[in-house]
């Protein structure tokens, strides 16, 4: 009976831990804080990046972290007194990783959508981006339409090959044949230069990178297309206001100071592109 009853006790002294645990995790899951003072006192903004997104986040040739978003982020942090720890994760992880605690903030062409809204909060979107065509010079492509009788190229899986898919009023239409697929877009663009392609559907942001850092030996021009834009901004977790609200504050002083314009020369050639507007327009601000 004694033994029954040490038994009995046990089972409950499990039951009673197990259930404090679950408890504790649901508590703090449902009752989730800013955790901006514990950021200040750490001094330490952990970053969700792919190190493979050339131009945003991608290693140089001495296998240094680079890119327009790393050097935005980086200089975002300077100015909140924080230090960035750029965290390589599975992007197919990346909102899980931000609400487990494991990073801070996505920040790295994190396009806005509607579904990742549901599970983040965004800053103000501080870049836009458009899918366009890549082609040779005398190509004679100057509007999607001129793409009549040419073949095209798209890199399989990418967004843009998504967007030729489902709109197809906007390219598809124009074409005679089913799209070349390539694994990667350099395979692409060397076929445009050697004229087995009439053009390639690629990000503007990868396009001009390439045309500012590459200097082909055929010369190549960019052609806008009318596919939606892309709206890019950070993600952090709901709770976080506090953070949400000093980077914005940040991501506009880098607006005004210049700080933005000078590297999208530097990773896109142009602070401008035709086809991106202004996001946010540079005015005074205080430190929040």
């Amino acid at each position: 009976m004694k033994r029954k009853n040490k038994l009995i006790i046990g089972n409950l002294v499990v039951l009673a831990l197990l259930g404090l645990v679950l408890g504790t995790v649901y508590y703090r899951f449902n009752h989730r804080t800013d955790s901006w003072k514990s950021l200040q006192n750490e001094k330490t903004l952990k970053i969700g990046i792919d190190d493979t997104f050339v131009p945003m986040g991608f290693r140089d040739k001495n296998n240094k972290l680079v890119g327009y978003d790393v050097e935005m982020a980086r200089a975002a942090c300077k100015k909140l007194g924080l230090k960035p720890d750029f965290q390589v994760i599975d992007w197919s992880m990346k909102e899980t990783e931000l609400n487990t605690h494991h990073i801070d903030a996505i920040w790295n062409g994190y396009t806005v959508t509607p579904e990742r809204k549901e599970h983040v909060a965004f800053t103000k979107p501080y870049h836009r981006t458009g899918q366009v065509l890549l082609t040779r010079a005398d190509s004679g492509v100057n509007q999607p339409q001129d793409m009549r009788g040419k073949q095209l190229g798209v890199q399989s899986g990418s967004s843009g090959f998504t967007l030729f898919q489902t709109n197809p009023q906007d390219l598809k239409q124009y074409l005679t044949s089913a799209p070349v697929q390539y694994d990667t877009f350099d395979k692409a663009i060397n076929d445009v230069q050697v004229g087995r392609l009439g053009a390639v559907l690629i990000d503007e942001d990868y396009a001009r990178y390439y045309l500012a850092h590459s200097h082909p030996k055929i010369p190549l021009k960019i052609v806008p297309t009318n596919f939606p834009p892309d709206e890019m901004a950070v993600g952090v977790r709901k709770e976080d206001k506090t953070l949400r609200k000093k980077l914005n504050w940040a991501i506009q002083e880098l607006h005004r100071d210049g700080t933005e314009q000078r590297l999208a020369r530097k990773y896109f050639g142009t602070p401008q592109p035709p086809q991106q507007k202004q996001p946010m327009q540079p005015q005074p601000t205080q430190k929040p």
